[in-house]
């Protein structure tokens, strides 16, 4: 195999850095909503079930779109779908900056997660077409480090905006933010057309998903996904409500959680997916998986405790739930051929934004709410969470990748 050029690295880190930037505004948009989850429930007037329909609303949504988007993705230059998505994406978070009531707010995360929920299969799709498999665990570290750099900037820049200016704020310094990501892509983002050469694309668009949702290595590649976001957004979403009704936390302290493990996982995430290249994706992820079951666990029964302690088991918990994803997705990437890969990948987010909106939703309905606002059977969601960890680490085993098997 021939060495890649240095020229090809400087291409690769500017598109990443593109990518990146995408994907941040994406996350932050989507995780923005949970630690303002005090102050909306206090504006609004809203209890835990309407909460964690807000929060499941953009993940519902993106899930259905998602799966159109199936339909359609391999057709299209990969530039053109994401600029596309993005352009809408933008427009969706101005309107829930602009929101004068809950319902508003809710149609306009509906609107918004429409096209964010295909924005993060565009990327990945991007990321499988053009980065080799031998530095793909590398670049989705860097990709998913946009998860760090999110909570270590922008969720206390935007807790910060909504304490001093209102929570509209927040949403208003997103929508500027991804305004200039989407001027910076249309001016340097390379067409990526090379996947329309593929005979699927060719066929009728219909008759072109059918390999795709019957290949069994994709469907395990599906349930793998699923059974991650049950694990993760079962959980996360309510971690501020818990951290201020229970733990003791007031709501000026919410951003050193995000800063804190964001912090970490910034560092983090790159590093696990170096280790990923060089020790094996499904070996990585066992390790990874395996260590958050406990932090998994201790975030849903902490007791009101000093500060310092409750952040040392966040600092793990986002740790060890990101430090699997990052693998898994290399993984998830690599387990189908280029010509399928967008309308897999368009799938592959329906399923995890579908996945994510019944989690939230299923702990939203479990958790209650005592007289003083405290959340009661948190525990619950979080031995849920530990089974479905579990149940990850199994499919993981099955998962085949390149190099073992080929899609027919």
């Amino acid at each position: 195999m021939t060495a890649p050029s240095q020229n090809t690295f400087l291409n690769e880190k500017l598109l990443i850095f593109i990518l990146s930037a995408v994907q941040f505004t994406h996350i932050m948009d989507f995780v923005i909503i949970m630690p303002l989850g005090p102050q909306l429930m206090r504006v609004f007037s809203i209890d835990t079930q309407q909460f964690g329909l807000l929060v499941s609303s953009y993940t519902f949504s993106a899930g259905i779109f998602g799966f159109i988007g199936a339909f359609y993705l391999d057709k299209l230059d990969r530039k053109t779908a994401l600029l596309w998505l993005y352009g809408g994406f933008t427009v969706g978070t101005l309107l829930c900056a602009v929101s004068p009531s809950y319902e508003f707010l809710l149609s306009a995360r509906i609107l918004t997660g429409a096209f964010g929920g295909v924005l993060g299969a565009t990327v990945f799709s991007i990321i499988g077409d053009v980065i080799p498999y031998e530095r793909r665990g590398t670049a989705t570290g860097m990709i998913m480090s946009a998860f760090s750099v999110a909570s270590v900037i922008g969720v206390p820049t935007g807790l910060f905006m909504a304490s001093h200016f209102g929570w509209h704020s927040t949403f208003y310094l997103l929508a500027a933010t991804s305004a200039l990501v989407l001027w910076f892509g249309i001016i340097y983002l390379p067409s990526m057309k090379n996947h329309l050469g593929q005979e699927a694309i060719h066929k009728n668009v219909f008759k072109a998903l059918i390999p795709v949702i019957t290949n069994p290595n994709h469907i395990r590649a599906f349930a793998l996904m699923s059974a991650m976001m049950f694990a993760g957004f079962s959980i996360i979403p309510f971690i501020s409500p818990y951290m201020v009704f229970n733990a003791g936390m007031s709501e000026s302290q919410l951003p050193y959680i995000y800063l804190a493990g964001g912090m970490f996982t910034f560092f983090t995430s790159p590093w696990v997916g170096r280790l990923s290249d060089r020790f094996g994706k499904q070996r990585v992820f066992f390790i990874a998986a395996v260590a958050s079951l406990i932090p998994v666990m201790l975030v849903t029964i902490l007791p009101p405790l000093p500060l310092f302690a409750i952040l040392g088991v966040i600092i793990v918990f986002f740790i060890t739930v990101n430090g699997r994803i990052v693998p898994a997705m290399a993984m998830i990437t690599g387990a189908v051929e280029p010509r399928f890969r967008g309308s897999f990948m368009a799938i592959n987010s329906s399923v995890q934004q579908l996945s994510s909106g019944f989690a939230s939703l299923a702990a939203g309905l479990v958790i209650g709410t005592t007289a003083t606002g405290a959340l009661t059977n948190y525990w619950i969601v979080g031995l849920f969470a530990v089974a479905t960890t579990v149940i990850a680490i199994v499919i993981s085993k099955k998962l085949k990748t390149p190099g073992t098997h080929s899609v027919k």
